[in-house]
């Protein structure tokens, strides 16, 4: 056969990405070596073989997301008759998969742009003034399956949350809200934080309102979406701005923003 020499080459090549394949798959709630390629690109290779939360091996600690879902079991139109302020959580785990939906619904990626390095990773969930996303989003976990606490940076590009203090710091946190019981009661919490700088540069100090108007779409977003997953949430803006910064070892070019609470709760 005259394309015997073609056809030896791509079989060659199939075999060395069956054995890459092989070498990375991996399970539910298991570990995988660094992939040493760019985030986005990690996370759509990992994701060709499992949709489920998978711990990153190394420092600092990472873990994977399971995919987020786009469809649900509630219409948009249930979840805002049901959308109200939660405080009285449980004593009670949520899963990986409704972490990821949350983070997902505050500000994941809805359309990949890889040729706009300065959207860092793609569009998002949340509107933004010149597609400037100035947000960073942490999650405080205490109880969340298969998940080790500590406060963890959520990344977009790759779907993921990486650690950035160790240990369970929601009595910490709840200090530093005045005391309110239902961040340090809550499995979860969300938080806001604000790089200015990021609007300001192109829209000088009306970019602050910008910002302070983003944090507002997010958050709804997150109401609903923990609403149709059957669990409740409160916006929290009284705290010390400096007692959250300490505990959360939050960079100086970022500003706190919000808390929000998040887990099964007792009825109200």
């Amino acid at each position: 056969m005259k394309r015997t020499g073609w056809t030896v080459l791509v079989g060659c090549l199939i075999f060395l990405v069956a054995c890459s394949a092989e070498e990375r798959m991996v399970t539910q709630n298991s570990e995988i070596q660094p992939l040493g390629i760019s985030p986005a690109e990690e996370r759509e290779f990992i994701s060709n073989s499992i949709d489920a939360l998978t711990r990153v091996s190394g420092l600092p600690v990472t873990y994977l997301l399971p995919l987020p879902r786009t469809d649900g079991y509630m219409s948009l139109e249930q979840a805002l008759a049901n959308r109200r302020s939660r405080r009285n959580f449980q004593d009670k785990e949520i899963s990986a998969e409704q972490l990821s939906q949350i983070l997902w619904a505050a500000y994941g990626i809805t359309q990949a742009r890889p040729d706009s390095p300065q959207l860092r990773g793609g569009l998002r969930t949340t509107p933004s003034a010149g597609a400037l996303y100035p947000l960073e989003i942490y999650v405080i976990i205490g109880n969340v399956a298969d998940i080790e606490p500590g406060v963890y940076r959520y990344i977009a590009d790759g779907h993921m949350i990486v650690r950035v203090v160790d240990g369970d710091v929601r009595s910490e946190v709840g200090a530093a809200a005045l005391g309110q019981r239902m961040i340090r009661e809550a499995p979860v919490t969300v938080f806001y934080s604000a790089v200015y700088s990021r609007m300001t540069g192109r829209y000088g100090d009306r970019g602050i309102m910008y910002t302070h108007m983003e944090v507002g779409h997010s958050a709804q977003n997150v109401y609903l979406q923990v609403e149709a997953l059957g669990l409740g949430t409160v916006a929290v803006g009284a705290f010390s701005d400096d007692r959250v910064r300490r505990v959360l070892n939050l960079p100086d070019d970022e500003s706190p923003l919000y808390l929000m609470p998040i887990g099964h709760f007792y009825g109200e």
